[in-house]
């Protein structure tokens, strides 16, 4: 099976700054790719190019076997977008923007009334219909938003930091909705400062920083890469830390790191769970008293840290072009990522 989203060595210039340096990779039909970055990195940019909001300097992308250059058009009748803030019309009410959306699409005016009560229904949003957005909450706001994305029943999805500023219950219920569409078949292509999220949703997941792919994999195949599952000991007695490391070292030839505050120590163990459990059992022998221990293995934060060297939601201050500066997609911009990602397209032709 052809992948719907098949991105070659793409690259955009914003002046002499080169925003996107190359980045390659593929998405499959009813998967979520999270694409991972810090701070002008270079993920909306791409997504813009994706979106056809931006035309790359070079390379190709194509969107459900359609270039996202030659085929623009059609790509935006498969596609929808949303960004990173709220781009329905808040004098409006949710129903209204819905509406208007659908009508923009060519649906007749039953249809466009139909589609907008469908998805209030699907958003948990019909009591909240009749009401301006203004009065929505912040998740609320999210939730109309990606309906109107939504209204076009486009087979791809691109969400660029859907839940940034969201509280946790609304960045749940933002999770939860995304997950739904996946098994209805959408694909997603999902960008994010938080790295749970992408725990959480991605199939796979692209890192890229300073415009160029620096790895791709599953979570677990990142984790991997950085290192394998590590033991962690607490003991009982702080007394115990030098001798419980001399039983360690007797096992065999691993690292033993010593945490005299907690206290505890924790040694590498990779997939063997044999060891680890006769670590605890050599302790618990010798008369060293554990009080808890638990098997770890590196979370994304440690897999980005790794690759990037920062953590994420970082950056230098100066960005790289990710995001015009304007919010319109038009490049005329320095990539200072200011206003990026307020724009939501629908599939509504330009």
């Amino acid at each position: 099976m052809r992948p719907i989203i098949e991105v070659e060595d793409l690259i955009r210039h914003f002046g002499a700054t080169r925003a996107v340096d190359g980045v390659s990779f593929t998405v499959d039909a009813g998967t979520v790719l999270g694409l991972l970055g810090p701070n002008g990195a270079g993920k909306t940019t791409t997504v813009r190019m994706l979106a056809t909001l931006l035309t790359p300097d070079a390379g190709r992308a194509r969107i459900d076997g359609l270039d996202v250059v030659t085929d623009a058009t059609r790509v935006r009748a498969v596609i929808g977008l949303t960004g990173q803030y709220a781009a329905v019309d808040e004098k409006l009410t949710g129903r209204e923007n819905l509406w208007m959306v659908g009508r923009l699409l060519g649906m007749d005016r039953k249809q466009a009334h139909d589609r907008a009560t469908e998805l209030l229904d699907r958003f948990r949003l019909s009591d909240a219909g009749d009401r301006q957005v203004r009065t929505y909450s912040g998740g609320m706001r999210r939730r109309v938003d990606l309906a109107v994305s939504l209204v076009g029943r486009p087979a791809v999805l691109f969400l660029d930091e859907p839940t940034t500023g969201l509280d946790p219950v609304s960045r749940i219920e933002m999770w939860d909705v995304t997950r739904e569409l996946v098994s209805d078949g959408t694909t997603v292509l999902l960008t994010t400062q938080y790295l749970e999220e992408a725990d959480e949703l991605a199939d796979r997941i692209v890192v890229i920083d300073n415009g160029k792919v620096i790895a791709q994999g599953t979570a677990d195949e990142l984790k991997d890469r950085t290192g394998g599952r590590t033991l962690e000991v607490t003991l009982a007695e702080p007394a115990d830390l030098d001798r419980a490391v001399g039983l360690l070292h007797g096992l065999g030839d691993r690292r033993v790191a010593v945490d005299p505050q907690r206290p505890g120590l924790s040694v590498p163990v990779d997939d063997d769970t044999e060891f680890a459990a006769g670590v605890v059992a050599t302790l618990s022998h010798a008369g060293v008293a554990v009080t808890d221990f638990r098997l770890d293995r590196p979370s994304l934060d440690d897999v980005f840290l790794a690759l990037t060297g920062r953590a994420t939601g970082t950056g230098d201050g100066t960005g790289n072009g990710d995001g015009d500066g304007t919010g319109n997609g038009d490049g005329t911009g320095n990539g200072d990522g200011t206003g990026e990602g307020d724009v939501t397209t629908t599939g509504a032709p330009s």
